[in-house]
This record gives structure tokens, sequence and C-alpha cells, in this order.
């Protein structure tokens, strides 16, 4: 698998708010079937690197290529960027107005134009997929947050994306919900799709990630397999950031 062409690839990587530079200098490749999770303190940029990943963010050096295209913010080709690549945030996102089904539908109607009928039986078959075929019908407000995260999950996957980014996507729940999105997440991975996820819940990156990268004030600091850097970090850094959180 380490092989094969980086789906994903970022050379030198340079990004400021004003004089405040959050992201310094990183260069990291990712490759089909990589689950990379992305973890360290929080306000180092890890956050910031995937929304620059998918165009959200204008970067101030280096590249960023997505199946050997390059990633720029204001670009006109930015939208095919975006459908191949499915975002979950923290917050879910969803559209207050609409159900479950709806805005597992959107995309597909609006961005890639697929049918109604066809869009609402897709919908059907992902929420299924994440456990919730009971609130299909159901609006976001009447959903907890871990039913909410689950239907953000089935919209990312319902276009078919070529790699999943999570943005902490369990850190706005209650613990007794994060464990249900969990279980989703390790079902997709075990699907053999490419992830690349910020998150503080180790566990689940010892178990389902196939590289680990810690990050600090806007460096990779160290990578490597995630229970071989857990177990014995290298760096006096990732040494006292494991130390402060259980796993």
């Amino acid at each position: 698998m380490m092989n094969a062409t980086p789906v994903l690839k970022i050379d030198n990587l340079r990004k400021q708010f004003g004089s405040r530079v959050i992201i310094d200098d990183i260069s990291m490749n990712v490759v089909p079937g990589e689950i990379v999770c992305l973890v360290g303190p929080s306000g180092t940029g890890k956050s910031t690197l995937l929304r620059c990943v998918n165009g959200l963010e204008s970067i101030q050096g280096g590249q960023i290529l997505f199946e050997d295209k390059p990633v720029r913010a204001h670009a006109k080709d930015i939208i095919g960027v975006r459908k191949r690549i499915g975002m979950i945030f923290q917050q879910f996102n969803l559209y207050p107005h609409l159900t479950a089904r709806q805005n597992v539908m959107l995309a597909q109607v609006v961005v890639h134009g697929v049918d109604r009928k066809t869009a609402a039986e897709r919908a059907d078959h992902l929420l299924a997929r994440v456990r919730l075929s009971h609130r299909a019908d159901a609006y976001p407000a009447r959903l907890s947050g871990g039913e909410q995260q689950r239907v953000a999950i089935a919209r990312a996957l319902a276009t078919n994306p070529h790699m999943l980014m999570f943005d902490e996507p369990t850190s706005a729940l209650d613990p007794e919900t994060v464990g249900e999105v969990l279980a989703v997440m390790r079902e997709i991975a075990q699907e053999g799709r490419t992830m690349l996820v910020v998150t503080h819940e180790m566990r689940f990156a010892a178990d389902v990630g196939t590289r680990m990268v810690f990050m600090d004030a806007g460096k990779i600091v160290e990578e490597g397999p995630p229970r071989e850097l857990l177990a014995h970090p290298k760096t006096e850094r990732a040494q006292r950031f494991l130390q402060t959180i259980h796993h």
C-alpha cells in the first residue's frame, strides 16, 4: 500500500493569519487506503490543515496536490476538488430547515445533478448504514448531537468521495454519543477508505489508524504507526502531550 501514488501531497505548506504562522512548512503525503490521524494540542494547526486541503483557507506558501491537481482556495476548479473530498465538521453543519434525508440528498442533487428519486434512495441507504433509518424524516433540532454527526457522515458519503476528512468529529458530543459516532467511523475505515482524521480519541487512533501524525506549533513533530507512537514517543514534546491524556 505504501508504494501507491499519493492521493494527497502536501509540500512545504505555510499558512498565516496576519503575522501569525499557523502552519509552518509542513510536508506530508497520504496514499489511498491510509487512515491518518492528526493529533496534538489544541491550536496547533490541525483543523486549519484540513481547511487548506479542502480549499476553505488560502495558503501563503508551498502547495497542496489532490489527485495530482493543485488545490487553490479561490480557483475555479475548487468545486471539483470538494466533490471528491468528503468533510465532516466538529459542529455538524446540517441545514436546520431540512430533514435528515434531505440533508443527505442535497449535495447529490445540487452539486452532482443526481435526480431526486435516486438521491432519496441513496440517502435512505446511507442513513441505514449509520443506523438512522428511523430518523430520516426528523429535523436536526430533533436529533441528538451523535445522531446529527451520523447524518453528517452519511451526507459526506453520499457523493462517494475519494477521501474523507474528519475535523474532531466527536469533540462537540456528550460522552454517551461519542461511541455511536466512532463505531460508524470504524466501519467506514474497514471498507478501505482513505481518511484524514483530526482527533483526541487516542484509542480510536490506535485501533483504526494506519499512521499517527503528532503536530505542535504548526509543525509535524513526529509520526509513525499509532500504537508505536503512543507507546514509545521519541520526542519530549510528544511524550509530554501523551502523558496528559488517557489512552
